[in-house]
């Protein structure tokens, strides 16, 4: 029934107003929202989208080491 949900918090009585240093929060949110990404940032997503998807889990090109550490070789 509809007449046994409690209405949500501070919806009940006059509008409420949030607390003071709800104010200050969502500017302080606001203004890292808004903040630029830093050069260094930029340039390790620019690095991060050059790389070929399929080449895998490894390193600059070189073959994964094994469990034992000695690296991959057939």
């Amino acid at each position: 029934m509809a007449s046994d949900r409690k209405p949500p918090p501070g919806s009940s009585g006059p509008s409420q107003r949030a607390p003071e240093w709800a104010d200050g929060l969502k500017q302080l949110y606001d203004s890292v929202v808004e903040e630029d990404l830093p050069d260094s940032f930029k340039d390790l997503l620019a690095r991060l989208d050059e790389i070929d998807p399929r080449r895998g889990s490894g390193t600059g090109g070189s073959p994964s080491p094994s469990a034992d550490g000695r690296g991959a070789r057939g």
